[in-house]
């Protein structure tokens, strides 16, 4: 790699994969916005309930990457599997729409079509995620340091949506009349309609690697058969279907998804490590993915509070009364990527500028994970002895929020960057869902421990007991700072590993 190559910009590709990857994000954060309150104010289910729901759909959210990245990997490519997932995830909002317009009228319609569209959003996004992340890599050569900042450039994408979206939808939906979370919706079927489109027109033009060929086409070899248009429909159909199967066991009969999510993960590590083709040092870097993985479980399973529990205490214990306009509860969920987008330049730069002295990857984590525990230190300091019924200033929520937005660009881009990295190209989407798997369990996790949101009882969990808002918040700062800690003495072992 020539000293001109090193500094040159990165490539157009990149910023097709940034809009692409931008609305989805948009229809995802601005859905997952008015989630938990659409599941509360509208089709009226208790919080623990709608707590647990929310943590099956967000953790099947990021499990089915792994059917996606395989057959993407195998049959169909990056760029097909992406259009497909996005077309099914937009149907998923419109069905989410027509649940919104009849739930006052038609319950029993409206509970099954709110199933429906989580189902098929769950679906199409087994697709799209995996996959356009895989593609970012795709873009450059093997050992070009342009990678990490291509990574966190992308994040910047990612929360650009991510900050849009609740905005736009919380706008339009949380507006304290259930009647408008259908609105929401709406949007967020638009934004992945946009999305699609923006990959459909420019890939073939700007989505090249170094040598200027287009990436993320079929594979070599795929078999025609699973290119048939009418096969990939009644795949997609039986996937989705499946999705909303397995949603409604977890949420209504058995909760089975740790099980699950634990059999998947040894699954793919049988399937990687049995691999004669693999080098012994190969897979010596695939263990820093299982790895590292492991640590990101307690990150997510605390930061993904912001969809559930937090939004709770946003709602009911945050003075959002600004005396000319009062504060949606939906629109602090757009601080976190706000915060990201502002930051992630700087971030960015200090990697480079430190050069040489640059921390490796698993100590970056280590320092999220550390950041994180701090920003449940704050808030466990502004509810300190604060009666249930007293509401506290928003500066709580937004230094918090900073906090952890600052351990997330420590830790989900360097993630991302280093599984890139270090995984076997034949295994580059799989790997990549791994990484996935790892957020799909927390992310189930985040829901259980948003259940145990204090409601005036004293509850339990692991022997630790739970009585008020700073009970709740210490146990992620007890989490989080140990899993930082653990992690900080590991790095030097991983590091040689990699």
């Amino acid at each position: 790699m020539t000293q001109e190559n090193l500094q040159k910009g990165h490539p157009k590709g990149l910023y097709v994969l940034f809009a692409t990857e931008m609305w989805e994000r948009f229809n995802y954060y601005g859905m997952r916005a008015i989630l938990v309150l659409f599941m509360t104010k509208a089709l009226l289910f208790d919080k623990v309930f709608a707590s647990n729901l929310y943590g099956s759909y967000t953790s099947l959210i990021y499990l089915t990457p792994l059917i996606g990245g395989y057959i993407a990997d195998r049959y169909w490519g990056n760029r097909r599997s992406i259009i497909v997932g996005g077309i099914v995830m937009a149907i998923g909002e419109f069905i989410l729409f027509f649940c919104g317009s009849l739930y006052a009228t038609s319950p029993d319609t409206a509970l099954l079509l709110f199933f429906s569209g989580l189902g098929f959003m769950i679906a199409g996004n087994g697709f799209f995620k995996p996959n356009i992340s895989s593609m970012v890599g795709q873009l450059y050569t093997k050992g070009d340091k342009r990678i990490d900042s291509a990574y966190t450039i992308f994040y910047m994408g990612i929360n650009t949506g991510g900050a849009l979206g609740p905005f736009v939808c919380g706008f339009f939906g949380d507006t304290g009349n259930p009647a408008d979370f259908k609105w929401a919706f709406l949007a967020g079927g638009i934004g992945m309609i946009i999305s699609v489109l923006t990959l459909h027109f420019l890939n073939n033009k700007y989505v090249v690697d170094p040598d200027k060929k287009i990436i993320g086409l079929t594979p070599d070899g795929a078999p025609k058969k699973f290119l048939n248009p009418v096969v990939m429909v009644v795949g997609m159909a039986l996937l989705s279907l499946t999705t909303i199967g397995l949603l409604y066991i977890d949420a209504k009969v058995v909760n089975y998804l740790f099980y699950f999510l634990i059999g998947c993960i040894i699954l793919i590590a049988v399937i990687i490590y049995s691999d004669k083709a693999l080098t012994s040092t190969e897979k010596t870097r695939v263990s820093v993915i299982f790895t590292v993985s492991f640590f990101v479980i307690f990150f997510w399973s605390a930061f993904e509070q912001a969809g559930a529990s937090l939004t709770f205490f946003a709602e009911e214990q945050t003075q959002r009364d600004l005396g000319f306009f009062n504060v949606p509860a939906s629109f602090f969920q757009s601080l976190n990527s706000l915060f990201v987008v502002g930051l992630a330049p700087l971030f960015a730069w200090l990697w480079v500028k430190l050069g040489k002295h640059e921390p490796a990857s698993p100590y970056k984590m280590a320092i999220g994970l550390f950041l994180l525990a701090l920003g449940y230190l704050w808030i466990a300091f502004g509810v300190k002895d604060v009666q249930a019924n007293v509401k506290v200033s928003m500066i709580w929520l937004i230094g918090m929020y900073m906090m952890h937005s600052m351990g997330e660009l420590c830790l989900s881009p360097i993630g991302l960057s280093l599984v890139n990295k270090l995984a076997p190209i034949k295994f580059a989407s799989l790997l990549m869902a791994v990484w996935f798997t790892a957020n799909a369990f927390a992310n189930k996790l985040a829901g259980v421990l948003s259940g145990y949101y204090p409601d005036g009882k004293t509850t339990s969990f692991l022997g630790y007991q739970i009585a008020n808002l700073y009970d709740f918040f210490m146990l992620f700062l007890g989490m989080a700072g140990v899993a930082s800690l653990v992690l900080f003495f590991l790095s030097s072992k991983l590091k040689k590993m990699m």
